[in-house]
């Protein structure tokens, strides 16, 4: 449905999250979506096809001059300098498939190639984490803020499948993966988790996140193998 008025980008990519969120609701409640594997191996399903097409006409239709990258159905997009939305429809598909409850989708606006907007919804904890640069961060509606290393009685960091096989961990933490980037990020900006290892993670996976932890006091660090 096309906006009346032009949208601010935080308002629309909020009201996208929750449209999609529930969208992908409906499949997860119903089971009614196909698992397949891409030719990288990793995991893909009609309900994420769906919400990326979804998300594809919302952005065309409310910010037509704007680039839009999506890990399913657009994932290059042509150099140039204009605003471009990074869409993830399901980060963490192999959880939705298998109804484990750490799945959501992720939009983010990459303004000059940094993200400036974001937001991120998980649907079966009902999370929303919103965040425009400058402003801080949000879960659903609330200020959240990162938590120091010292002083934490339980304390534990998230990371990825992949990351003791390609580096040698040292950390006092105790780890827990939850197998979704975009919501290990999230665990940090929030005070939940202290730190975040992901070992290859793709842009779309990380571009909201990216924000909601640095509007949240975090620090994001971006290293090569």
């Amino acid at each position: 449905m096309p906006w009346i008025d032009p949208p601010t980008p935080l308002a629309f990519a909020t009201s996208l999250a929750l449209e999609t969120g529930r969208l992908l609701r409906e499949y997860a409640q119903q089971a009614t979506f196909h698992t397949s594997l891409k030719p990288d191996k990793t995991v893909v399903t009609d309900a994420d096809l769906a919400a990326d097409r979804l998300i594809l006409q919302r952005i065309r239709d409310a910010f037509p001059s704007d680039h839009i990258l999506s890990e399913e159905l657009n994932p290059t997009v042509p150099g140039s300098a204009a605003p471009t939305w990074v869409i993830d429809p399901i980060d963490g598909t192999a959880n939705f498939a298998a109804g484990i409850c750490y799945w959501g989708v992720s939009i983010a606006r990459v303004v000059e190639g940094w993200p400036e907007t974001a937001a991120l919804y998980f649907p079966a904890i009902d999370e929303l984490y919103t965040a425009q640069k400058g402003q801080g961060a949000f879960l659903n509606g609330r200020p959240i803020h990162t938590v120091p290393f010292e002083g934490q009685p339980v304390a534990f960091f998230t990371c990825c499948s992949r990351l003791y096989k390609r580096y040698d961990v040292k950390v006092r933490f105790k780890p827990r993966i939850l197998g979704s980037a975009a919501y290990n990020f999230c665990a940090v900006a929030r005070g939940l988790s202290v730190l975040g290892f992901e070992a290859t993670p793709k842009i779309w996976d990380i571009a909201g996140s990216w924000l909601v932890l640095e509007e949240a006091g975090g620090a994001f660090h971006p290293y090569g193998p």
